[in-house]
């Protein structure tokens, strides 16, 4: 098995352009003419301030990131998600996915960042967007892991804890059935996030039942996605209770999300056995997966598209590259805890 590497940048600062991270690359090479989104920018903020001392010039990422979502964001705190190479932006202002990545990132970025210019433009941002509410369970999924960072530096914060509510009364859905422990008649993307979120309300609102439904619902869905041993996540276009052994094509989006999710479910429990989860998260990426090979590109840093039947995808696109650094970030903090 190979050794599990340091979170590597190379490639993600390679995708830079002059307005923020190109959202597509053909191999290496970002493929500008499809421009960029905030979903991915915001993902860039995410994991950059994440690291305790970032190189300047995964500062000066974050920065420009941060410049990329004050553009993005509308006076009624939600975010355009798309914008053209030229640096016009296309579509409404919206409380979608992107909003709620945006409010994870800036609420991470006011809780980690060092860099105070980039903390008070997060403050201004964040304050605004919280204000907003969106109707999708995964953006008010996204948007309660920001809220809750935030709420760790000004924890009686009105506007922070009244979104934390509201993403509960959207979050908090019965289940299918016994046999399909799930609130939703089909896994789709990010799966890992509805339970993360939801055990992550419970804890901050003192509501012992969300704690236990999400905790439920992570470990069902943890059984779902492991095989011989290994993780193996819904293909893309989801699963249903249907019979069904589509096993391609897998995205690290929804391995990075399992990641994120055990380890969460350790920190709020103590519960050893969540670590098996994320350990297997990072596992996928180095080769231990139902293709057997390596998910990203050692010389780059860069993680590849998807795991189809064939192969992997080699194509290095910012979501998949973001979800491997997420990974590795997390792997190296608990290799560094138990040195």
């Amino acid at each position: 098995m190979m050794r599990v590497p340091e979170p590597n940048f190379s490639h993600l600062l390679s995708l830079s352009g002059p307005f923020g991270t190109f959202e597509h690359a053909d191999h290496t090479v970002a493929r500008v003419e499809h421009g960029y989104c905030t979903d991915d920018v915001a993902r860039v903020l995410l994991v950059c301030v994440r690291e305790s001392a970032p190189s300047r010039e995964v500062a000066e990422l974050a920065r420009s990131s941060m410049r990329f979502l004050a553009d993005a964001q509308g006076l009624n705190g939600q975010f355009r998600n798309r914008r053209r190479e030229s640096g016009s932006w296309s579509g409404p202002v919206a409380s979608e996915d992107c909003w709620g990545r945006a409010i994870w990132a800036l609420g991470s970025a006011i809780r980690f960042s060092k860099d105070e210019s980039l903390v008070e433009s997060a403050l201004v941002l964040f304050r605004r967007a919280v204000m907003a509410r969106s109707r999708w369970p995964r953006s008010m999924a996204f948007a309660t892991l920001g809220v809750t960072e935030f709420l760790t530096v000004k924890p009686e914060d009105e506007g922070a804890r009244a979104l934390l509510g509201a993403a509960g009364e959207v979050l908090d859905r019965p289940e299918v059935s016994e046999s399909w422990r799930w609130p939703e008649e089909r896994l789709r993307y990010a799966n890992a996030i509805l339970p993360e979120a939801l055990m992550t309300i419970g804890s901050v609102l003192g509501d012992d039942r969300l704690v236990a439904n999400g905790l439920r619902q992570l470990r069902w869905l943890l059984d779902k996605e492991t095989w011989r041993g290994h993780l193996s996540v819904v293909p893309d276009g989801g699963r249903g209770p249907e019979a069904d052994d589509r096993r391609f094509d897998q995205q690290p989006i929804e391995v990075a999300a399992m990641s994120e999710a055990c380890i969460r479910a350790l920190e709020l429990t103590g519960d050893t056995s969540w670590i098996v989860g994320h350990e297997m998260a990072v596992q996928w990426f180095v080769g231990k997966n139902d293709g057997g090979v390596v998910m990203f590109d050692a010389a780059t840093g860069g993680g590849y598209d998807g795991l189809t039947a064939l192969g992997a995808n080699l194509n290095e696109g910012a979501e998949s590259t973001i979800a491997l650094l997420t990974t590795l970030q997390h792997a190296r903090r608990f290799a560094k805890a138990s040195s």
